[in-house]
Parts: structure tokens; sequence; C-alpha cells
């Protein structure tokens, strides 16, 4: 034991309080050091958001149209949620409706997948319509997921059957608010049967409202969900929402099939295009309130190699064994390719297009049948015709409907089909009892320079018999003329209409033939350069003759909008002679991407 006298005791307290006074400080040092960094710091606030766009129905792997399929994109959804458990999976509409598989349902196929998918949220799109407004609320109600509608409401009391918007919270205390807006298109661009009653209002307007409104419920981000486009007829485009309506982190977007990843202003804009050839991510991050988005697209290259979820591809596999037998009966064949390429009907004329208005005018007897290429949805390959085939092609539940219009009608018709073009138009119109010739240089309004019918000049003042679908007589795809036309005649749906066509003749073999013809654009001719004048030569040369310059083949790459005829045009050289040197055996089949040899003349 260790003995110390009074003073000695007094001054050991006196040691060990400065020890103590001394290990304090640096704990009080240490703590002013480390504190901020924990403490005082804010924590960053993770999501991940999986979306996709314009389904349409499509649930398989496919190789050679390069869609990803829902097994793929479910494994990729869980790879990506193990990742980071606060992951938001939304779908930005026309999803419902398209392929047969999905059809025979009337959607009910889709939306139980979607439940098995663990989608989130959903806004319609046009297409989501087309089963008719009451099977779309029948459709909302299987689902396990809300379906957003912000500016779809009754005209009747403005009242709307869907919710405007979700606010979500995610474990890490992030609040994430999501609206929804569909297309002012869809009172035309789906059949106008499908909407009566119902009024779509403007966008920009109603993302003002809910953007205000979820301001106030304090959320951390605000995202719209929006089936609104950025090109072509649409009337509210998804950038003029960015645009205009200020406070959105990110716009999520459908409807014009396009892969976009822009930002406007302080908003984000993506889409990712469509047919499930790519899954679309976008990685938020929020550090002390600011917001840090990153976008990208896995497309079906980098997505081929997933491991596809069983219980989906298993799920998949069931539907198709059910619908297998009736998708496989044969009706008839083919001896050409059945172009129904997308980038084909919606410019110009086309083997199916011909084949559908042939089927509808030898239906009804019309002087006239005249539909939308946006009403083509896939080619038929050459060879045996199935059921499957040409409920593919022709997906949508539209019957025949045979209207009187007047020449200066029908003129209008025509002008209203070729105003976008050389854009994708859904509603170029082909033909069959008639040709039209438009020249694309004039004026929108002006383009048709000649029209025939039955191998007559159109008469503007007689009245024509004309076959359309319903959707286009009752003013679909922005057809107001044939609008409010009494019917003088019904027929069955346009799908039935061609099974029985092909099935009454046997074989099929339709041609390009010039119903449709595009005038090309002058060409202004250069002066030819001046001729340098030798000088004399000291001892004269006899002057060899100089050999015509050859010109040499030249390689090019079909575009979308193209076909071998305009191809020819711009070449100055015919389009049989490049189908025959290039050894096409359907000179109608033409992809982009596609090399054409330009032979040397």
């Amino acid at each position: 034991m260790l003995i110390l006298k009074k003073g000695e005791e007094i001054d050991m307290n006196l040691r060990n309080k400065r020890v103590i006074s001394v290990i304090l400080s640096f704990v009080l040092i240490l703590g002013i050091i480390i504190v901020p960094s924990g403490a005082f710091a804010e924590e960053s606030q993770k999501l991940t958001i999986v979306h996709v766009n314009d389904v349409h129905g499509l649930l398989k792997y496919d190789d050679y149209n390069k869609a990803i399929g829902f097994g793929r994109l479910k494994a990729k959804v869980e790879e990506l949620r193990a990742q980071n458990p606060n992951l938001l999976f939304v779908n930005a509409g026309d999803t419902l409706h398209g392929e047969v598989d999905v059809n025979l349902s009337q959607g009910e196929i889709m939306v139980n997948m979607m439940n098995l998918m663990g989608f989130d949220v959903m806004t319609p799109g046009n297409h989501d319509f087309n089963y008719g407004y009451d099977r779309l609320l029948e459709l909302k109600g299987m689902a396990k997921f809300p379906i957003l509608g912000a500016n779809i409401v009754k005209e009747a009391d403005g009242t709307s059957d869907f919710d405007p918007y979700i606010i979500k919270e995610f474990e890490n205390g992030l609040k994430v608010g999501i609206f929804g807006i569909s297309t002012e298109e869809t009172k035309f661009k789906s059949h106008p049967n499908n909407t009566i009653g119902i009024e779509f209002k403007d966008g920009i307007e109603v993302a003002k409202e809910v953007v205000a409104e979820l301001k106030e419920k304090e959320v951390d981000l605000i995202v719209g969900l929006v089936h609104l486009g950025i090109d072509g007829t649409t009337l509210t485009t998804s950038k003029a929402i960015a645009e205009n309506v200020e406070g959105i982190d990110l716009i999520i977007d459908g409807h014009s099939h396009e892969e976009l990843n822009e930002t406007i202003g302080e908003t984000l804009l993506v889409q990712s295009g469509s047919h499930l050839k790519n899954i679309g991510v976008v990685e938020i991050e929020i550090v002390d309130g600011k917001v840090n988005k990153e976008a990208k697209l896995i497309d079906f290259e980098s997505a081929k190699e997933i491991v596809p979820d069983e219980a989906i591809e298993a799920e998949i596999a069931k539907i198709a064994e059910i619908n297998a037998p009736k998708k496989a009966e044969v009706v008839g064949k083919t001896l050409v390719d059945l172009n129904g390429e997308r980038a084909n009907v919606r410019t110009g004329e086309t083997t199916l297009g011909n084949l559908i208005t042939d089927a509808m005018r030898t239906s009804t007897g019309a002087d006239i049948a005249f539909t939308n290429g946006g009403g083509i949805r896939a080619s038929i390959p050459a060879g045996d015709v199935t059921f499957g085939h040409i409920i593919t092609s022709f997906p949508f539940t539209n019957t025949l409907a045979v209207i009187e219009v007047t020449g200066s009608e029908l003129m209008d018709a025509l002008e209203h089909g070729v105003d976008l073009y050389p854009e994708q138009a859904g509603h170029f119109p082909h033909v069959s009892g008639m040709t039209y010739k438009f020249d694309a240089d004039k004026e929108v309004g002006q383009r048709i320079v000649e029209v025939t019918v039955g191998g007559e000049p159109l008469d503007l003042e007689a009245t024509y018999r004309v076959v359309t679908n319903d959707f286009m007589a009752a003013g679909g795809d922005g057809y107001t003329m044939f609008e409010g036309k009494p019917f003088v005649a019904e027929g069955g749906l346009l799908s039935d209409v061609l099974v029985d066509y092909i099935k009454e003749l046997g074989e099929v073999n339709p041609k390009v033939e010039g119903r449709i013809t595009v005038v090309p654009a002058e060409e202004v001719e250069e002066a030819p350069a001046e001729e340098p004048i030798p000088e004399p030569a000291e001892e004269p040369v006899p002057a060899e003759p100089t050999p015509e310059p050859v010109k040499e083949e030249v390689k090019y790459v079909v575009k979308p909008g193209d076909w071998l005829s305009k191809i020819g045009i711009k070449f100055n050289i015919d389009w049989k002679v490049l189908a025959e040197y290039n050894k096409l055996s359907n000179p109608d089949l033409i992809f982009p991407g596609q090399i054409i040899v330009i032979p040397a003349l």
C-alpha cells in the first residue's frame, strides 16, 4: 500500500484533476471535429426508378424484333431492387392493348401480368381506351396498382374516375409525388366512341395545379408520369409541360416511341422507346435538398444476357398455350411478303395496305376504300397466313363503315392524310378504287395534284360511296370531314374481313402499283464549269479521244419512310432496275438500315 502524507495527497488530487481536464478537453475537440460529418450533415436519399412505355401488349422475348420481354424485365427490376430497396416501377401507357394474346382477353391478361410484375403505378395511353371506357375502368379495378389520370374528367360534372396523383413514401424518409396526364389526342387516337362523355383537360394547366398541391404536401420529389409524346400531331407535348410548369423534377413520357434523355430547365425528360426494346432506369440522389438525376437505357443487346424470371416465363407460356389453337389456324397463302412496317405504312403505298383496302372494297361493294396506315401494325411474311398473323397486323376491334362523301370532302381527306409527309403519320391514307398524287414541296392543304376514281378524274361535285373503318368514319385520326356522315352500310371486323377475303381467294399476290405517287422535288441543274483553254504546244500532238467518265456504284442506306420507288426517284433510276440489280424477292419490303446498291449508269 502506498502511504502519502497530507500535503502529498493534495498534490496527487491536483494532478488527477489536471489529467481529467486534459482528457475532457481532448474529447471536446474530437467531438467538434467529428460532429459535423455525422450530426449536422444531411444523409443522402437515393431512389431507383424503372420505367417502360408503349409496350402495346407485348409479353414475350423476341430476338427478331429485339423485344426484351417481361421475363427479363422482371429479373432486371429485382436485380436493381437488391442494389437499392427504394425502387419505383412505373408504366407510361399504351400497354393494355396490342398483341393477340392480350387482345383476346380484352386486356385482363396484361393487368394480371402487371400485378405479378409488381408495377407501382401507371398512366393510361390512348390505346388503353381501345376496349372502351367502361372496360378500362373494369381493368383499373383488377389492377393492384393505381392508374392515374389528372386530366381525365367527365364532361357532365368535371369529376373523375381516376386519382390525379399518389404520394409514395420510402424507408429512407423520401416522399415522392407522382401525377398522371394522358394525351388529349385520345379523343381521336382511340375510337371516338371509347371516350364519349369524357374530356381530356389541358395538360399544362392541370400539371400546374397538381404540382402546386404536391408542393403544399411537402414532397421531396415530383414526377410526371405522362402519355403525351414530343412530336407529330400531339396537342400538348411533354416538352411543353417541362417548359411551362416549374417544380417538376422528372417527366416519364410515352406516345411518340422516342428514346429520350433530355434536360429542360430543371426537369429531366425521359422515354424508353416502345415495345420493350429498352428498359429505362433513372437514378435519383438528393443531398442537402439538391436533386441529382442520372438516366440510362438498358437496350436489347445488354438485356438479352439477363436470365429471365422463371415464374413470369411460365405464366407467359401458359397464356400462349391457351391461345395457340386459334392463332395457328391457316386462312390462306400469300405469294409475297405483306409489308406492314410502321415506317412504310405511315409514309407510302405498301402491299399490305393495298390488300386490306381491296378486301374492304370487295366486302362492301363501295366505290372507294380508304384506311389509315396507323391501323396496320405488323408485316406478314410470304407463305401460309394464319389468323394470328392477321390479328397481329390488325389488332384493333374496328368494323367497316360505308359513308357517302362528296369529291370535295374526299379531296379534304387526302390533303389531311398527307399533311405531315415526309414525317411518319398514323393518318396517312391507303386506298383502293382510286389513285392520288401529291407534291410534298407544296404548302400543306394544297399538296394533292391529281386524283382518279375508277380511272376517271375526281369530280368535286359528285358523291362517292367510301368504305373506311368506323374509327375514321367517326372522325378518328383527325378525319373530321367524315364525322357525322350516316352509315349507308356496315361490315364486320377489319380483321375478319381480311380473313374472309384471303379464304375466298386462297392465294393473294398484291403489288405496289402506283395508287399513291409522290411528286419528286424539282432539282436545279448547275451550270457546267467552263473548260480551261489549253496552251498551244510547240509541236502539234494528235489529240486522243477523252473517255466518258464511268460512275461508280453507290451504296444507299435505307432510311425510315423510304420505299424503292422513292429511292429510284432520288437517283433518277427506275425502281424495277433497282429491284433486279439488288435481287429483291419483294421490292415492296425494304427496311431501315438495309443497303440498296445503286448501279453505275
